[in-house]
């Protein structure tokens, strides 16, 4: 599906995906009118109502496949983000244990990644650009730094392997933040749930095709149960894109200061 459509207010993409839908089912309903006259009508009559079921229960089995894909997309991309965020709030913690230039400096890194990944590397996840080729340098150094410095007591030995394990904890859920923000329903799935719906509005047509008022109230019911459901896919299709996004503020917080800019 196209960026702009995700990137849509959920009020506006209701009102291209329900009139979209309502107007393909129009132009159903009167093509299998204009069609049900004389041997075609007998014919359209002779289709058994008994497939309507099935047909619907095989729409509905598309729903929750393409379904159970999104919201696992976004359980993994809330997850990864909370994670680093955990992670990077326990650097700071422990990095109070080397007062000092390494503290400061410590948290300015920290500070530094958080800045240019809400900046910049967020955008570019919403466009599937984000890329694993090259480490976030602010990380890369924080993770020297930490392991260049000379503990001088146990406590100290302690905080720095803890710090070293936050740093690699960050790193890992930023990998799969960026690994998730590629993910989307891809156009076979969408192809396929589309004709599943267009073949079941065609199926109920037809069926009741002698009967114009009971067949629009039936194509009605249908459609509307079918851009309810492409709505609900597509408002939470991009994890990184749109109202429904999962955003960079538990990042945000690590640094409160960062949060109220």
């Amino acid at each position: 599906m196209s960026d702009w459509l995700h990137d849509l207010p959920v009020i506006w993409m209701a009102l291209v995906v329900f009139g979209i839908t309502y107007l393909f089912t129009i132009v159903i309903q009167t093509v299998v009118e204009a069609l049900a006259v004389g041997q075609r009508l007998r014919a359209f009559k002779a289709v058994s109502p008994g497939m309507l079921p099935p047909l619907g229960i095989i729409f509905g089995l598309f729903v929750a496949f393409t379904a159970a894909q999104v919201w696992n997309d976004n359980q993994q991309a809330n997850a990864a983000v909370n994670r680093e965020a955990s992670a990077l709030k326990a650097v700071l913690v422990l990095a109070a244990n080397f007062p000092g230039e390494s503290e400061a400096h410590l948290r300015d890194l920290v500070r530094r990644y958080i800045e240019e990944t809400a900046t910049r590397e967020w955008p570019m996840m919403a466009r599937h650009a984000a890329t694993l080729s090259v480490s976030p340098a602010p990380l890369a150094e924080a993770l020297q730094q930490v392991l260049a410095l000379a503990p001088g007591n146990p406590g100290q030995q302690i905080a720095q392997h803890e710090i070293v394990t936050s740093l690699e904890n960050a790193l890992e859920a930023r990998r799969q933040r960026v690994l998730v923000s590629r993910s989307q329903v891809n156009l076979t799935k969408w192809a396929c749930l589309l004709l599943q719906a267009a073949c079941a509005l065609l199926a109920i047509a037809v069926v009741h095709s002698d009967n114009r008022l009971a067949s629009a109230i039936s194509l009605g019911i249908f459609a509307t149960g079918v851009a309810a459901s492409i709505l609900l896919i597509l408002a939470h299709d991009e994890p990184f894109l749109g109202q429904n996004s999962v955003g960079p503020q538990p990042l945000l917080q690590v640094m409160p200061d960062l949060a109220r800019g």
